[in-house]
């Protein structure tokens, strides 16, 4: 299991932050959509019953709110951006959900296959238009809209690449850092500008803040498509093997298809086999394995490691190009770090 360190710690006094203003926010949802996403959110399961744990890291709002304090304001400042961020997620969760077929998030059902596809695609995007009101409303709220809009747009438009691979047996590696850049990359890098876009802070400010959040989700993306291949089940909550039973075209992917060589051809005429691994039994379950090993031998899981560092490390080069205030610095460093380390 992930260590308990001062970034978690750090992550779960967030978290206590912003539950109460996200809760309040997603009040504002009719009966129907706020049912939903209080259950997908983990407040409750889906009969309504209370439920004590939550929902996921809450990576994005600390980053808003980390933002607020870096550029000099209180972390409060940054609140309307945190909880848009998390609301903007968890859109994009619903949807990702419908559009995967994944029936399991966090060890339990996801809402479409509890609710259906209709209610998962309507509730996420209630809780879109939720999010665009909650920072609308806040001091310097058209300047952060501008900002929270333009990393949906990158991000449908990362999704909309995402889902186009699927159709094709061969992806390049820079389109797939393009795609990961806007589907991953884009709402942590208006994560981390956000609040200081809300607290005024300067232009030089915003776009370091900005860059460093887009540096780690690069490397947030790369650590779960390692993750989607050799991650723990029972950590990750996602199926052994799992992006390649589903033939995603993740950056390990993309990595050994660039090679050019003989793995890259075998490699590529299994993802354009049929029905290869789809069916879990246990002939494909040798299959999958037979893959994984040949992609790891093939040095994606070196090269994927390698990248997430060297992906913190421009993250840091950002952060230090300007001005900060020291203690929520160090703790935006501490979690590039944390990205790179977790386990799920």
């Amino acid at each position: 299991m992930t260590a308990v360190t001062p970034i978690t710690h750090a992550l779960d006094r967030s978290r206590a932050q912003v539950e109460p203003a996200l809760r309040a926010a997603v009040e504002r949802l009719d009966p129907a959509n706020r049912a939903i996403a209080i259950y997908h959110l983990g407040w409750t399961e889906a009969d309504g019953t209370p439920r004590l744990s939550g929902g996921g890291k809450a990576i994005r709002p600390t980053l808003a709110l980390l933002s607020a304090e870096a550029a000099g304001a209180p972390a409060d400042v940054g609140m309307p951006g945190a909880v848009a961020v998390e609301l903007v997620h968890n859109f994009s969760l619903l949807h990702d959900d419908v559009m995967d077929g994944d029936v399991e998030r966090r060890h339990r059902p996801t809402v479409w296959a509890v609710w259906g596809v209709p209610a998962a695609i309507l509730a996420g995007d209630a809780m879109l238009a939720l999010a665009n009101d909650v920072v609308l409303e806040a001091p310097c709220g058209p300047a952060a809209t501008r900002v929270l809009n333009a990393a949906v747009a990158e991000l449908i438009r990362g999704q909309t690449e995402d889902l186009a691979f699927e159709t094709r047996s061969w992806v390049g590696l820079d389109e797939c850092r393009r795609m990961a850049a806007g589907k991953t990359g884009a709402l942590l890098s208006a994560s981390a500008r956000i609040g200081a876009v809300l607290a005024g802070a300067d232009d030089d400010v915003v776009e370091a803040l900005g860059a460093y959040g887009a540096h780690v989700g690069m490397a947030f993306q790369l650590v779960d498509d390692l993750l989607g291949i050799w991650g723990d089940p029972a950590v990750t909550g996602k199926p052994v093997l799992s992006d390649l039973r589903s033939r995603k075209k993740s950056l390990p992917i993309a990595y050994v298809l660039s090679l050019a060589d003989a793995r890259a051809e075998s490699l590529a005429q299994w993802l354009a086999a049929p029905d290869a691994g789809r069916n879990g039994a246990a002939g494909d379950e040798e299959e999958l394995t037979r893959v994984a090993t040949l992609v790891e031998q093939a040095g994606a899981r070196q090269w994927v490691t390698a990248e997430a560092e060297r992906q913190v490390e421009f993250a840091e080069a950002a952060l230090t190009s300007v001005r900060l205030a020291a203690g929520p610095s160090r703790e935006l460093l501490a979690l590039a770090r944390f990205v790179i380390d977790r386990e799920a």
